[in-house]
């Protein structure tokens, strides 16, 4: 990747940031922080006021609140807000971004269209089905709610467990099917999520795992059976939650450098390969120093976070490299589950707790450093933890396996 040449601090630059989510928000209010005076315009792709995620698949979605957006003034921000404009492609060489209502010039670019959710192949179209990643999508399935619908959910990730969360508690009949051998299994290994699987029972929700989907019809889901027979499910809807990609098609041709997963590969300025432009948020990958890899983070933290190093770059040079420790929480069949860190390098387990308890906690160590923790129901666990982790302090690993010892009086 070809580093960008430091431009001189210039108010009068121009900067448009492509995405109203979290990211692109955060990035232009940090930058009306930080003392930029210059034009800012914010593109979104909805019509709405830019709004935040987490509540849709919770307060919005059951129908305790109408939505979820920012409390902010964009107009006494000086922000030009552009709502409901798809953009359809970049031209670093004019330093335009092409939309469907026609160019936009930019001095500096920053890249914040976040991710969108996958689809399950022969579903496009078919009545009842259903994603959840937009306000759209959350006020259409609240009549499912209401209805107390038979539902059908596709996938046993953290979507999934919230929605289905939140139809068990709506009073809907929930049948969660997945392929894998356990929940979560693409985010955490199998000591940890195989005893979430009795989260699901003891809600009342009927968790299939080892379940592949064959195909999706009005009204049923079949799935394939395990000696070459099917199986069919009732369903008035059909909610899939199998993952996201980083939303950067539009920006086929430009040169752009991408990583495997199709998120743009920022360095650790969260500068892109092209001149003048930046990415954050779910769309952007990152180098990180503190886990030696590189790290593609889809959560709010990571969008609130990143901003702030990609305004203070703009402004003449962020002081230090964009390194968090990941950070995200998900409220699931009445525990409030948190995780820090990246579990992939440690090279020890250690439990908190037992997990057919209540509350119980897991700490990743490497050597005798935390790296990572997961917390459920345990946040002092999460936030020790989580500055332990910022700070790389050493622990005595017999002393924080037993949960009733504080992880900071841990420290070796």
């Amino acid at each position: 990747m070809s580093e960008q040449k430091q431009q001189p601090q210039s108010n009068g630059r121009r900067v448009v940031i492509v995405g109203a989510g979290m990211a692109g928000v955060q990035t232009a209010v940090a930058l009306r922080e930080q003392g930029f005076t210059g034009p800012v315009v914010l593109i979104g792709a909805e019509p709405h006021q830019p709004y935040d995620r987490p509540p849709l698949s919770k307060a919005v979605l059951l129908g305790k609140a109408e939505g979820s957006a920012f409390d902010i003034d964009f107009t006494a921000l000086g922000i030009d807000l552009r709502l409901g404009v798809e953009v359809t492609g970049l031209r670093p060489a004019d330093h335009e971004v092409d939309t469907e209502t026609g160019p936009v010039p930019y001095d500096v670019l920053v890249v914040a269209t976040g991710a969108y959710p996958l689809t399950l192949p022969g579903s496009e179209g078919v009545p009842g089905v259903h994603l959840l990643r937009t306000l759209d999508d959350a006020v259409r399935l609240g009549p499912v709610l209401e209805r107390r619908h038979a539902v059908v959910v596709v996938g046993a990730g953290w979507i999934g467990a919230e929605f289905a969360t939140a139809a068990r508690e709506a009073g809907c009949d929930v049948t969660v099917v997945e392929a894998a051998d356990r929940p979560l299994a693409g985010a955490l290994p199998a000591e940890v999520t195989a005893p979430m699987g009795a989260w699901y029972t003891a809600s009342g929700a009927d968790l299939r795992l080892h379940a592949r989907v064959r195909r999706v019809e009005e009204g049923r889901v079949v799935l394939d059976g395990p000696d070459g027979t099917t199986a069919e499910l009732p369903a008035d809807a059909v909610v899939v939650g199998i993952g996201a990609r980083p939303a950067t098609d539009w920006l086929a041709g430009s040169g752009a450098a991408l990583d495997p997963s199709g998120a743009l590969t920022a360095d650790d300025r969260l500068r892109t390969s092209l001149p003048d432009v930046y990415a954050v948020g779910d769309c952007a990958s990152f180098p990180s120093a503190r886990y030696g890899e590189r790290l593609l983070v889809h959560h709010w933290d990571n969008a609130l976070q990143g901003p702030r190093t990609v305004a203070a770059d703009i402004l003449g040079g962020a002081p230090e490299p964009y390194d968090p420790v990941p950070y995200f929480w998900s409220e699931q069949f009445g525990r409030f589950v948190q995780y820090a860190g990246h579990h992939g390098a440690a090279d020890t387990l250690l439990w908190r707790g037992d997990p057919a308890d209540a509350t119980w906690s897991v700490l990743w160590l490497r050597g005798e450093t935390p790296v990572a923790l997961l917390a459920v129901g345990r946040p002092r666990d999460l936030a020790q933890g989580r500055r332990l982790i910022e700070r790389r302090t050493p622990v005595d690993p017999a002393r924080a396996a037993d949960p009733s010892v504080p992880l900071k009086a841990a420290v070796r």
